[in-house]
């Protein structure tokens, strides 16, 4: 079946594969034209062949690097004239351990990573289209910043930063800009395999749905979050973590 285009474009950080790859497929299926980021060459050539080369461009680079940041969003004008969606997805966790032995220069870079680079791509897309034109922006956060996440508790607290960064740009961003923000629990990803690991079964039995989130899950949310059926909704933090929440306080 042909997908009729849409004529939106998104910009979405961190999609060569996981989450971010999930979101591009989820916005791509529905008309959207993408651009995604991410550090890898040749990852990004290969998502952007399995996307389809003339829904989608790839530009490698560091989230962090503000050149890179406007690199991307001129690329995108470039190469389709506009940029409606940010996704801001790309992210790092390279450290688990206690907050008490935390190494802050570790602290800052996944700060600088996962916020300031959100921050630095919302800014650009403001300017480059979003501020004359309107859409839409949404952050991925974690449910790893909405609670206590022992042992990753310098991603949780920069996810923390995440939804209060929604916040302020919803408020800021208003009328023309929605922001929201979307935080999973445990996705089956490359990034969060540490987490289930060897032991998928038993990292599952917690959720009351009885899996762990696959991309998909996050993409469905985010195509929702910029569309049409969403316009009366900003500056919210939409929970999607298969029930796991619902076990709090229960022994």
């Amino acid at each position: 079946m042909t997908v009729q285009d849409s004529g939106k474009v998104a910009l979405i950080t961190g999609a060569s594969r996981g989450i971010g790859y999930g979101i591009a497929e989820a916005l791509v299926a529905r008309g959207d034209k993408v651009v995604i980021t991410g550090r890898g060459e040749d990852a990004l050539k290969e998502a952007v062949e399995k996307l389809g080369a003339d829904r989608a461009v790839g530009i490698a680079g560091k989230a962090h690097d503000v050149a890179h940041q406007a690199a991307a969003v001129e690329r995108a004008m470039e190469a389709f004239g506009r940029v409606d969606y940010l996704i801001n997805n790309a992210g790092t966790n390279p450290v688990f351990g206690p907050m008490a032995e935390l190494d802050l220069d570790v602290a800052r870079k996944v700060y600088e990573t996962n916020v300031i680079s959100a921050l630095g791509f919302a800014q650009q897309t403001w300017k480059a289209w979003q501020k004359e034109n309107g859409g839409a922006i949404v952050n991925i956060a974690s449910v790893a910043g909405v609670s206590a996440s022992p042992f990753i508790g310098a991603y949780g607290m920069s996810k923390a930063a995440m939804v209060n960064l929604t916040l302020q740009l919803a408020h800021e961003f208003a009328p023309v800009v929605r922001v929201n923000a979307i935080a999973p629990a445990v996705v089956k990803t490359k990034f969060a395999e540490a987490l289930y690991e060897g032991r998928e079964a038993e990292a599952a039995a917690a959720y009351p749905l009885g899996r762990l989130g696959v991309p998909q899950d996050i993409g469905g949310a985010a195509a929702f979050l910029t569309s049409a059926q969403s316009d009366w909704v900003t500056g919210q933090t939409l929970v999607v973590d298969g029930g796991i929440f619902l076990n709090a306080g229960v022994s």
